[in-house]
């Protein structure tokens, strides 16, 4: 009977024990846990602090490569960070945004610590640019946030909040100060993704060192008089879900001056187009993977913050998953070509929407109901043309949904010229409408 007893006893022991031991691997598992560090810190970093050059006194090696983002301007095929520009690198985007800021200045982005320099330089920002556009360009933002609230800092013009910015993107945009965690400190985000009731302080790190970049790499709007940064997410994250909730909520950016079509423009939408299924989201690959991949020096191993395109650094960046690093290197490069030359396919059927509808428009007698469809589908087929133009990876991040995306743009495209046609009782004069 003791021996029974005890044997109980021990088996429930051994239940409970393991029972804790699940509990706290799933635990660990659902939930960064703050990292151990060999050397103590050199000094404290107050919360929110926005300047990177303190967090480095601790963290030399991530700050280091940090810094080399202010000048790594090189450039790859489609991309890089070298500042072309793009306008002129392909000139049907000047008719593509004719009458929106982007036909004037359409640069490709340089490195992080460049990001508020180059906002305050660009063309597009003028007497009404709202604090809104600072949201993603500057580390003194957490602090702001905290200090002035969300409506306040996207209210305040532009040039009143230049003075407050005295730090460009950097430690405090990503990290807890204190723990090291990877945290969503932009608030339109969070907003954001407790409405689709995700709980972000569940997720692992490895889930978070993709979530973090959705601070700033997603796609979004200025809401009502106050330009609330505001990430089109109510629906879900696709294009279609994304381009709903635009109808939904009534909202353009600008009326094309050629064609009439109330306008989107796409912003870069990384976040939502790469964890829209792709192959190596699927497979728990983050960002900061192969945009960040671990670096030793010494014993010593950190994630490299010279945040940049894998291509300029595929060794370390692909080389931790493949063997093969020039076979996928050469796949990358045919998974972009053929991006880009449908994408070219694409900006040619747009351009000839844009003409025929406007063409349409100076006919007499013209149907303003079938012209008011062809608008719409012109509106349809460009965000989703753009949706893919702007998001930084050609292609690559998600190669089926991107021929997805922008075979629908062409047809949509294709449908918006022809119901210019029928408006315009068939035929429409493309030349005397150019003149």
């Amino acid at each position: 009977m003791k021996n029974k007893l005890s044997s109980t006893v021990i088996l429930t022991g051994i239940i409970l024990l393991l029972a804790a031991t699940l509990v706290a691997t799933f635990a660990y598992l659902g939930n960064q846990k703050p990292q151990t560090r060999g050397i103590a810190p050199l000094i404290d970093i107050a919360a929110l602090e926005p300047d990177s050059s303190l967090w480095g006194q601790n963290f030399p090696n991530q700050y280091s490569t940090y810094l080399q983002t202010l000048t790594n301007n090189a450039r790859t095929n489609y991309g890089g960070s070298e500042p072309f520009s793009k306008l002129e690198a392909d000139p049907r985007l000047v008719q593509l945004f004719a009458g929106y800021g982007f036909s004037k200045d359409y640069n490709e982005e340089r490195g992080h610590a460049n990001a508020l320099t180059d906002v305050q330089a660009t063309l597009r920002v003028n007497e009404k640019t709202p604090g809104t556009c600072y949201s993603c360009k500057a580390a003194t933002n957490p602090k702001l946030w905290n200090e002035m609230g969300l409506e306040t800092f996207d209210s305040t013009p532009f040039a009143d909040m230049t003075q407050h910015m005295t730090d460009p993107i950097g430690c405090a945009n990503c990290h807890d100060a204190e723990t090291m965690e990877l945290v969503v400190t932009n608030p339109s985000l969070d907003i954001a993704l407790k409405a689709q009731g995700i709980d972000w302080t569940t997720l692992s790190r490895q889930e978070m060192r993709t979530l973090v970049c959705a601070n700033c790499h997603v796609e979004y709007y200025f809401a009502g008089d106050q330009k609330i940064l505001t990430f089109p997410w109510t629906g879900g994250t696709t294009i279609e879900a994304i381009s709903q909730y635009y109808i939904d909520v009534g909202f353009k950016d600008w009326d094309h001056p050629e064609s009439g079509a109330p306008m989107i423009k796409m912003q870069h939408p990384e976040y939502e187009f790469y964890t829209a299924d792709s192959t190596h989201f699927n497979a728990g690959v983050a960002c900061a993977d192969c945009h960040m991949p671990y670096t030793r020096d010494g014993s010593a191993k950190f994630s490299n913050h010279n945040v940049q395109s894998p291509l300029l650094n595929a060794q370390a960046a692909c080389g931790a998953c493949h063997t093969d690093v020039d076979y996928v290197v050469d796949r990358v490069n045919i998974i972009q070509d053929t991006v880009w030359a449908t994408m070219e396919t694409t900006e040619d059927a747009l351009v000839a929407a844009i003409d025929t509808i406007e063409a349409a428009a100076a006919t007499p007698g013209v149907d303003e109901t079938l012209l008011a469809e062809a608008r719409d589908f012109h509106r349809e087929a460009q965000l989703r043309w753009d949706f893919i133009a702007a998001e930084n990876s050609m292609g690559f991040h998600n190669p089926e949904e991107a021929l997805r995306i922008l075979a629908d743009a062409i047809n949509l495209a294709y449908q918006g010229q022809l119901k210019a046609l029928e408006a315009a009782g068939g035929t429409v004069d493309i030349q005397t409408s150019q003149q």
